[in-house]
């Protein structure tokens, strides 16, 4: 067997690198578990045996296993390969093959059998069509994909943990977020990947594709220009625009915040809360936190606590930051700020946060460490000294997902005709989210909703619609009925 490497020693696979082996070996008792043995001492985990075809000679079997990384499937490749007796015919990875030739398509609602379907769907029915809408503009709400469409609009410049990697590469992001708004929310998305980073070409182009839409969602799009980008287009159209990069993220940690602050019996509006990561998801969560009363609040960056009059590495949004939250004007490292905190919420980067600094907070302390792939710091180093710990990984518990948001949200909008997406109707969302864990299931480990709980959507639906209502952030959906009829 060959050394492993460092990358294999790391604990825990995952399906995300998961490898299909087709192995022939020689049809001898014995065979199959020798394989099994290899796979598990090389550290892979294995998750189903399939029969190919077998004779009196040999038998061939697809084993996957799940590995930690592409360096560690190779590992487990290459022992299983050493095997004598055992040939590997082929190796496919599931993942590549769940993206083969794009995840979504474009499907046919009304049946084009016949002429006359023909004629009524395309020409010459569909003229009488367009000149209704010609008269009545708002008819396309009802007779066009207008009223259940959203854009999902990026430039590839902040996908992932991945950073700047282009409109291309962004592409399967996309392709993912439109399947779970279809899969979760009913809303049919599509990806617009814009090969330009100028803010006021992707502005213009939004602009000019917009009325084919009901809703913009913007993806993974650097900041600060994410900010200009939003405000300009909220000017501009007369449809919901939603970042969810900042509002996602902020409505899901709202709602995990409201349960866990139940948790710890401490009024959140007392509450100290130290940010680390003021970008989109940071920028959006203080807002949201200032909203409801949080105001003892301190952000840092990479250069540490940001405070107003601080020079270096400021921006026109962390001016604002800086305005509106440490009202003491602290300064000083992340280290510095943590103590005596009560919420710490990390939507930065990986292991800024050590053991000791978790340890000089609040006794019943909550720790958010968002960054994906790895959070701020691991939960194993956390847990012994907080109460309450959350990440964006779902092989933790309560994982902190927009995916809980972001369908809801926009199915909501979409019902309502919303032409914005204002803070009551966040603020709504999170509440939503958070009601669908009960006092009887509430506890530390079980703060936030599975993202297969289709009850979540549901709420997330109604109470984002009742609040754009009461908001007059949208008009109540009146059927048109065109002259025509």
């Amino acid at each position: 067997m060959p050394r492993r490497s460092a990358g294999t020693e790391r604990s825990g696979s995952s399906a995300t690198y998961s490898i299909t082996l087709r192995a022939q070996y020689s049809n001898k008792p014995g065979m199959l578990g020798l394989i099994a043995s290899t796979i598990g001492e090389a550290g892979g985990n294995i998750g189903g045996v399939d029969l190919v075809r077998t004779n009196r000679s040999s038998i061939v079997r697809d084993i996957t296993c799940g590995a930690r990384d592409d360096e560690h499937g190779r590992y487990i490749m290459d022992a299983v390969r050493k095997l004598k007796g055992v040939t590997i015919r082929s190796v496919s990875d599931p993942t590549f093959l769940a993206h083969a030739g794009g995840k979504i398509e474009i499907r046919n609602k009304t049946s084009v059998a016949t002429r006359d379907d023909l004629s009524r769907v395309y020409t010459p029915g569909v003229a009488r069509v367009c000149l209704a809408i010609e008269r009545e503009p708002e008819a396309a709400w009802s007779l066009t994909i207008k009223k259940n469409t959203v854009a999902i609009v990026t430039d590839g410049t902040a996908v992932l943990g991945l950073g700047d990697i282009g409109p291309l590469a962004a592409l399967p992001v996309m392709e993912g977020k439109a399947m779970l708004f279809k899969e979760f929310g009913g809303v049919d998305a599509w990806p617009i990947c814009l090969d330009t980073k100028s803010v006021s070409k992707i502005v213009e182009t939004v602009i000019a594709l917009a009325p084919a839409f009901g809703g913009i969602n913007l993806e993974d799009i650097s900041a600060p220009r994410c900010f200009e980008i939003e405000a300009r287009l909220k000017k501009a159209l007369d449809i919901p625009i939603f970042h969810d990069d900042q509002h996602g993220t902020a409505v899901v940690v709202l709602a995990a915040l409201l349960n866990a602050a139940k948790l710890v019996d401490k009024p959140m509006s007392e509450m100290k809360t130290v940010i680390s990561g003021v970008g989109a998801a940071g920028i959006a969560c203080a807002k949201i936190f200032l909203s409801i009363g949080m105001t003892n609040i301190i952000g840092c960056d990479r250069r540490g606590v940001i405070y107003k009059g601080r020079k270096e590495g400021m921006n026109p949004i962390k001016e604002w930051f800086a305005e509106n939250t440490n009202r003491r004007r602290k300064k000083g490292t992340l280290s510095d700020a943590i103590e005596g905190a009560d919420l710490f919420l990390g939507v930065s980067g990986p292991n800024l946060l050590s053991e000791d600094d978790v340890q000089k907070m609040n006794n019943d302390a909550i720790v958010f460490a968002l960054a994906n792939p790895d959070p701020e710091i691991r939960p194993e180093l956390a847990l012994p000294h907080v109460r309450v710990m959350a990440t964006g990984r779902s092989d933790f518990p309560n994982q902190i997902n927009n995916v809980l948001c972001f369908p809801g949200l926009f199915r909501g909008v979409l019902d309502a005709r919303a032409w914005d997406i204002n803070e009551p109707m966040k603020i709504a969302a999170a509440h939503a989210i958070a009601s669908c864990v009960s006092k009887r299931e509430l506890s530390d480990e079980y703060i936030i909703p599975s993202v297969f709980n289709r009850t979540v959507f549901q709420r997330v639906a109604r109470a984002v619609a009742e609040a754009a209502y009461k908001s007059d952030a949208a008009v109540r959906h009146r059927k048109v009925h065109p002259s025509y009829l």
